[in-house]
């Protein structure tokens, strides 16, 4: 009778697992509490060295939260893997806090989470969505250590990247210091987590940020022999369309692969409902 009772409880936790797996709405209903907090999670023991692990680095994108990646970083904290989820310079507060942050401190924000890892990992990948995937490349023409790449939504231009960099500049030379985000009607509902995680606007100042940040990661990628895993939905509003083909043409490493989500919003990997990109992502980490 016990061990009937023990293989349901077993049965049960699992089904409640998958279902959060299956609808990211109900895991973040549980967690609210959580959006605006980075994560730590140690994993399991490699054997190679004392506490050793493989580590993985999660970068969420601009203007949104580490929670973005959490569900990911669950997902392969339960696989082995230690993960810290960090948060970028003005992020999880208010869309302000953004105005006196430049590239350069994001840059440094992603040493500094590598330099941490590395204390207790053997082996370290680099988990990045759309300017995170930016930062992550930075990293890994820096860092030659680094054991492989994920980008996700990662931008080699932005759409009407020079336009926009007009754009921005007429709306300072207006006096308008803050713009609200678009969002495209069929992808952008105002119930996605990507969006009740983010700011709703942001300071026209931190573009331009944005957009060096975008040109210095595209710069050398020929410099990167890391493994490479990219993703990129079909539907994304944001980057170019040819973003992923670009990056993977003048990649320098003999490893990389490519996968297009479908029907999805730009940052997708937390309002994704199949479980198939996770697997993706583990599969890619772990062949390497």
């Amino acid at each position: 009778m016990v061990k009937r009772l023990v293989k349901f409880a077993e049965k049960t936790a699992g089904e409640v697992r998958n279902i959060f797996f299956a609808n990211p709405k109900l895991l973040f209903e549980e967690e609210r509490h959580l959006i605006k907090q980075p994560f730590f999670w140690p994993g399991l023991s490699t054997g190679e060295k004392e506490n050793g692990t493989k580590g993985v680095l999660l970068v969420h994108g601009w203007t949104c939260t580490p929670y973005e990646l959490r569900r990911l970083g669950k997902y392969l904290n339960e696989k082995g893997y230690t993960v810290f989820g960090i948060m970028l310079a003005g992020h999880g507060t208010v869309p302000s806090d953004l105005e006196n942050v430049t590239a350069q401190d994001w840059i440094a924000d992603v040493e500094v989470g590598y330099a941490k890892l590395k204390q207790t990992c053997d082996k370290i990948f680099v988990v990045g969505t759309s300017i995170g995937g930016s930062l992550a490349l930075i990293l890994a023409q820096q860092e030659k250590d680094v054991a492989g790449l994920v980008l996700m939504a990662t931008p080699y231009r932005m759409r009407m990247e020079m336009m926009g960099a007009i754009l921005m500049k007429i709306f300072r030379l207006l006096g308008q210091k803050n713009r609200k985000k678009f969002y495209p009607p069929t992808f952008g509902l105002s119930t996605t987590i990507t969006r009740l995680i983010s700011y709703q606007s942001y300071p026209v100042v931190s573009v331009s940020q944005v957009f060096e940040l975008v040109k210095k990661a595209r710069k050398n990628l020929s410099a990167i022999t890391q493994p490479v895993l990219l993703m990129q939905s079909t539907h994304d509003h944001i980057v170019s369309k040819k973003s992923m083909e670009e990056i993977y043409a003048r990649l320098g490493c003999q490893k990389k692969k490519k996968i297009y989500i479908h029907k999805a919003y730009h940052t997708f990997i937390s309002d994704i409902k199949n479980e198939h990109v996770f697997r993706d992502i583990l599969n890619f980490l772990e062949e390497n």
